[in-house]
């Protein structure tokens, strides 16, 4: 993969892996009730579930690849269109604080932790579809995939890791700005503009031959 597109998925990654979804609410949701120490182990089941979501998008992917560089195409566009869409209910989307369940935090064990992450990303079917938006702008039909896609799966588990950590010690130390119903609509609103520029950006993106 050229260091080009990789820097410029490596930038996109960032977008992807802090905007607000399932595994944001998690994190934080986690970091508020068990504290960051505790809830970050969340984040490993997250990053294993979005891993079998990547890993299920790269056999699809391939499977499509096989049928026709055409058909990859129509995925890749539909992947821009998607996220112009996104990006326009993300900045719609009226904000709801973070709301954390009254149980007892010494109950949940590390085990317990990882598996919800886990479930979490791998019952979302709107990670597929994002994924499936995204994947396609950066693969290059012309070289090995198994490669490229180890590489993007990478990339985008630290900038998940890092993300998810982020928003677990904000939950953890600073909990009434993510309660704050201002501040949640704020992050909608400033991610929503960005998948849109993504997807602008991603329709003109041309990988160097």
């Amino acid at each position: 993969m050229p260091l080009s597109t990789w820097l410029t998925f490596f930038l996109a990654s960032w977008a992807i892996s802090f905007s607000p979804g399932a595994g944001a609410i998690s994190a934080m949701s986690s970091g508020l009730k068990y504290g960051f120490a505790r809830g970050y182990w969340n984040t490993a089941g997250l990053i294993m579930g979005i891993l079998f979501q990547f890993v299920v998008v790269a056999v699809g992917l391939g499977a499509v690849l096989a049928t026709s560089e055409m058909a990859f195409n129509v995925v890749k566009y539909l992947g821009v269109a998607y996220l112009i869409y996104l990006g326009v209910r993300q900045i719609r989307t009226d904000a709801a604080p973070v709301a954390v369940d009254s149980g007892d935090p010494k109950r949940a064990s590390i085990r317990d932790l990882v598996m919800r992450g886990f479930l979490i990303n791998t019952m979302n079917p709107k990670g597929t579809v994002f994924l499936l938006a995204v994947v396609p702008q950066f693969v290059d039909t012309a070289l090995p995939l198994a490669s490229q896609y180890a590489a993007l799966a990478a990339t985008l588990a630290f900038t998940d890791l890092v993300a998810m950590g982020v928003y677990t010690l904000l939950a953890a130390r600073v909990l009434r700005m993510l309660r704050d119903v201002k501040h949640i609509r704020w992050m909608n609103r400033t991610f929503g503009s960005l998948f849109i520029l993504a997807g602008v950006f991603l329709a003109s993106f041309r990988r160097h031959s």
